[in-house]
């Protein structure tokens, strides 16, 4: 088949998450698979390269974040247009509206909707129009085929009317370890992510503060970057924790790893995720998460088995639930192990092995 993928980010853009590697994964297996795929995507500042082939997908750049659905649109008529056997429009927040023009075979990628997080990563008047016109343009894809990576997308689609839904969950991009490894001597905490409001990092920060009291050497570590540093860090200093919460910024592969494995636990706070792909690589590290009730992390932690989706979405029931844990020995180490075992589950072969079956099926 030849395939076109259109999305916001490639797997080079500066910003990439979740929904970048997972379509990187996919793609390049479909290339080795005998299939001809070209990535479509926004450029950003400093890009170098336009376009250029790689792990045999052929990548092209163009337009901002916000001007790459009509670049999409204007490359579609006078250069795609006839030339794909199957065109996949990946829906991060805003589509790019293939059903009024694409005449070839059409998917929609949707890994999660935005709803509340419009008013979390927007101002006003903005975060209204986004929250109101979201279920309007996703209609447009009621009568087409749609690839979601979990339950929770799911049933929001099913809510909106859309009903052709298919899920393909995510692989695993780490390697897993066969035993718990040793972790640090004091009980420590890391979140791993992009630092947005959104994130909500800040109540795991209020939920550390809890923690401190009670465990002396307790100790935060913070991995990512974002626009939202400069408050987290500000609030470390309001609570005098300077000391026990470190920001690491960026870190390479290895060294995240390294210190997911060093971890006792993950805390992931967001209002909603597509999956929570860091919850599975966490896992494969021998850590277990502590969730909040948020569509996507409901669906990649099973509760009290590789972690615990906690009853309500604040700081105090979150510190109390990791007290309760790491102060029970038997269940700590239990829930570690079954850390593991879930990661065991995740394979991006057996990924690419369904989504290939949604390209091919009418």
């Amino acid at each position: 088949m030849k395939i076109l993928m259109l999305s916001w980010r490639d797997i080079k853009h500066p910003f990439k998450g979740g929904a970048e590697v997972y379509t990187y994964e996919i793609l390049k297996r479909l290339v080795k698979r005998g299939h001809q795929v070209t990535w479509f995507a926004s450029s950003w500042s400093g890009c170098e390269c336009k376009e250029e082939t790689l792990n045999g997908i052929k990548i092209i750049r163009d337009g901002s974040k916000f001007s790459v659905y009509w670049k999409a649109y204007k490359y579609y008529k006078n250069k795609f247009k006839g030339k794909f056997d199957i065109v996949i429009d990946q829906i991060n927040t805003i589509p790019f509206f293939t059903p009024l023009y694409v005449k070839e075979k059409k998917i929609a990628l949707i890994f999660q909707l935005a709803r509340d997080v419009w008013f979390s990563e927007t101002r006003f008047p903005i975060n209204i129009l986004g929250y109101l016109l979201e279920p309007l343009y996703l209609r447009l894809y009621k009568n087409q085929k749609i690839i979601t990576i979990s339950r929770s997308t799911k049933k929001d689609l099913n809510n909106l009317g859309i009903n052709n839904i298919k899920i393909v969950q995510v692989g695993l991009s780490i390697n897993r370890l066969r035993r718990v490894p040793k972790k640090e001597k004091n009980l420590t905490i890391i979140y791993v992510g992009r630092l947005k409001k959104s994130k909500r990092v800040q109540d795991v920060i209020k939920a550390f503060k809890i923690v401190k009291t009670k465990i002396k050497n307790s100790k935060l570590w913070i991995v990512g970057t974002g626009t939202y540093k400069t408050k987290l860090k500000k609030l470390v200093r309001k609570f005098n924790l300077q000391d026990s919460v470190t920001f690491f910024g960026f870190v390479d592969e290895k060294n995240k790893k390294e210190l997911m494995s060093r971890a006792h636990f993950i805390c992931v706070t967001s209002k909603r995720e597509g999956w929570g792909m860091i919850v599975t690589e966490a896992n494969a590290r021998g850590t277990p998460a502590i969730v909040y009730n948020s569509s996507g992390l409901r669906d990649a932690v099973k509760d009290g088995f590789n972690g615990v989706v906690i009853e309500k979405n604040n700081p105090d029931f979150l510190s109390d639930c990791i007290m309760k844990i790491y102060s029970n020995s038997k269940r700590y180490k239990a829930i570690c192990k079954n850390s593991l075992i879930n990661a065991k589950r995740f394979d991006w072969n057996k990924t690419t092995d369904l989504f290939e079956k949604c390209l091919r099926s009418r």
